[in-house]
Formats: C-alpha cells, sequence, structure tokens
C-alpha cells in the first residue's frame, strides 16, 4: 500500500490557514473540523504546519492567554512531507522516527493532502483485514482437501 491509495481512501481535503492567522483562530478550525492539524498557507504554497502540539506549547508559555499571538510565531516551519509514491512502510518509520503525527504529502510543488497517523492505522487494518479473507479464503479451497477426506 501506498500514500496514494490512503489518500484516496481519505479524500484530499486539506484545511489551512495563513500564517498572520491567529493561534486561537487556527483552534476553533481545528475542534469545528475535529481534525489536529493545519496546512499553514501562503500566496498558494505551504510554509508550515500546525498541530494540537504546538498550540499546547504556545498555551502554556503565554501562560494559558493565546491572546494576538499569530500562527508563524508557532508553527513548523519545513515540515517532514511524504509523496504519493511512498510505501506504508516508509512513512510509518517516518512519523515514528521524527515523531510526526500529521504528515503533508505533496507531488512536486503540489500539495495533495495531509495524512494522519490515524489514517495510517486506518488503512493498515483495511488492509490487513483483505490480506486475511483472502487468505482464509485460500485455505478454505485448499487444492487436495477433498481428495483426503
Amino acid at each position: 500500500m501506498f500514500i496514494r491509495d490512503i489518500l484516496s481512501l481519505k479524500g484530499g481535503t486539506i484545511f489551512s490557514i495563513a500564517p498572520t492567522g491567529k493561534v486561537s483562530d487556527a483552534v476553533k478550525v481545528m475542534v469545528g473540523n475535529d481534525i489536529g492539524s493545519l496546512v499553514v498557507m501562503e500566496s498558494g504554497r505551504m510554509t508550515g504546519m500546525l498541530t494540537f502540539r504546538e498550540v499546547l506549547k504556545a498555551l502554556t508559555a503565554q501562560g494559558g492567554d493565546l491572546g494576538a499571538l499569530e500562527v508563524g510565531a508557532v508553527m513548523v516551519r519545513d515540515p517532514v512531507c511524504g509523496s504519493p509514491g511512498d510505501s506504508i512502510d516508509h512513512l510509518r518509520e517516518v512519523m515514528t522516527r521524527d515523531h510526526v503525527r500529521y504528515l503533508p504529502v505533496r507531488d512536486g510543488d503540489a500539495l495533495l493532502g495531509v495524512i494522519s497517523f490515524h489514517d495510517v492505522a486506518r488503512a493498515v487494518i483495511k488492509e490487513t483485514s483483505f490480506e486475511n479473507r483472502l487468505l482464509k479464503r485460500y485455505i478454505k479451497n485448499w487444492p487436495g482437501e477433498e481428495s483426503t477426506k
């Protein structure tokens, strides 16, 4: 399974905010859409990522008051990205090694979507379930079973 397969399962909806946007507004978007990250976009290009991890760090640093804090001040610049042809095994390795829960997927300069660790887990479960059904069907129809009865 490849990243392109996961994107086709989940869709390519991209939630974004500008680096000049307020972190408090970003939180509203994330909560309202039940998501844990936003792509930070400026002039049609990804300039960073904002996840709940950065929001919590900012909240702690600001003494619980996000006030007028801008996204650009707390976002992850140059986030680790994947490409559509990356395997799911490679994806899991990168996400685990780099402690990344949300991975933007790019094809050249084009941003195709964002994959979460949850999306990866769901895809692995779906793939494993499919393989399991195939193996059970194969075992059930094992050649020679009829001749031994």
